[in-house]
């Protein structure tokens, strides 16, 4: 299935119009929606999707290849992207977060959420 070319009058930001059309998939038939099949496999297949396309994104980034880096990372962060959407979660959410962080020191922040963090748990 071919996606529809953008729409020129549609000035949404384009992880916006992503996830709205990753929303627009949401039980339609997985036999002709990529999205739809993933979304129907659940957290598991959508978890290991990222997980694949994080190693190939390593992968592109070590051999250089600046094509391949991108084209990876898009592969990357589509997959965020319908992970967030099988969440209930939204682009505008982590665009916020990393908003909240902007002029903080790396270092600070993860300090921050460290001290946060219950004792034992998952950082």
């Amino acid at each position: 299935m071919t996606p529809p070319a953008a729409d020129p009058a549609d000035s949404r930001p384009v992880l916006e119009r992503l996830a709205a059309t990753i929303e627009s998939r949401r039980g339609a038939d997985p036999q002709r929606s990529y999205v739809a099949r993933l979304l129907a496999k659940g957290p598991d297949a959508i978890l290991k999707k990222i997980g694949e396309e994080a190693t190939e994104t390593v992968m592109a980034a070590k051999d250089g290849v600046p094509e391949r880096i991108v084209a990876e990372t898009a592969d990357l962060w589509f997959h965020c992207l319908v992970m967030l959407a099988h969440f209930g979660l939204s682009p505008a959410q982590v665009l916020e977060e990393l908003a909240r962080r902007e002029g903080l020191s790396g270092l600070d922040e993860k300090a921050s959420r460290e001290a946060a963090a219950p004792q034992g748990g998952a950082k």
